[in-house]
């Protein structure tokens, strides 16, 4: 299956950026911390080159820490990149994220220092922008692409943040790294075929998290050898039934990925520094 989600408004998006990224200092490029390749936008690399960018990987609560602690390893070695780990909506972690950035230019404290927050969807960033001003300010929520208008927030020490609208890229390749995206929830769900999302993850989780499959489903006596049993067990065992006893394969398979998506699984990065490899992505 093709994966594309490109609505109207990310084009706007992008032109916004093209027009107003000149006229800040600092970027904070929000990333999932348990996909920070796939979720990295290829697009940003092209229109701030000039601007000191700190990769943020959000969410780290959700991500596995053995494979977050390789991907901070990557980035600082293989990239020669300044990047964090954080979860947005700890107050401490946001502001280490703010500060890093803040220590690494000189300013005119007389002047406003200007932050852009740039991310694609459902990767925290209005979390992290509610969190460093206190206050609710900007929607946030499991659907992606809530934002759709770019906010200025004035935070102390003459901060002006700027939280921009998710923006993803009009061709996803390769397809895994569509189907890592949709796994995560950074694609609209209207956009993706649940079952081939749920047998993608399920071949993710019986290969790298065997045990965490065991510990959330009891009733999987033995580990499934593949991708469609373990939704099907799933599905019986979950009451996702039609009529006639006949297992609803949809149901099933949404029920694998909320699962998933929601961290109950438990702590899950869809990637690895070594994937990178084997897709021949640098």
């Amino acid at each position: 299956m093709t994966i594309q989600w490109y609505p109207g408004h990310m084009l706007e998006t992008k032109n916004l950026l093209i027009k107003t990224i000149s006229k800040v200092d600092l970027i904070l490029e929000i990333l999932d911390a348990r996909l920070p390749q796939a979720s990295a936008n290829p697009f940003l690399n092209k229109i701030s080159q000039d601007k000191f960018r700190l990769k943020v990987l959000n969410k780290s609560d959700l991500a596995d820490p053995e494979q977050t602690k390789r991907w901070l390893d990557y980035f600082e070695t293989q990239k020669k990149t300044p990047a964090i780990a954080i979860c947005g909506s700890k107050k401490s972690q946001a502001y280490a994220a703010l500060n890093y950035c803040v220590d690494k230019i000189a300013r005119n404290r007389a002047r406003k220092l200007k932050v852009m927050v740039i991310g694609i969807p459902n990767t925290g960033k209005s979390t992290i922008l509610n969190t460093l001003a206190g206050k609710k300010i900007a929607k946030t929520g499991n659907v992606p692409a809530i934002t759709r208008h770019q906010q200025r927030t004035s935070l102390k020490n003459n901060i002006d943040i700027y939280d921009t609208p998710g923006i993803l890229w009009p061709v996803i390749e390769p397809q895994k790294r569509a189907y890592i995206l949709a796994a995560s929830g950074a694609i609209s769900d209207t956009a993706i075929d649940y079952n081939d999302i749920a047998f993608f993850a399920a071949g993710l989780l019986i290969n790298r998290y065997p045990e965490l499959l065991m510990q959330r489903y009891p009733f999987l006596k033995n580990l499934p050898d593949d991708e469609l049993t373990l939704i099907e067990k799933i599905g019986a065992a979950r009451g996702c039934l039609k009529k006639g006893g006949i297992l609803d394969y949809q149901k099933a398979s949404e029920t694998l990925i909320r699962d998933l998506r929601s961290g109950k699984i438990g702590k899950i990065s869809f990637e690895t520094p070594e994937d990178l490899e084997h897709d021949h992505e640098i």
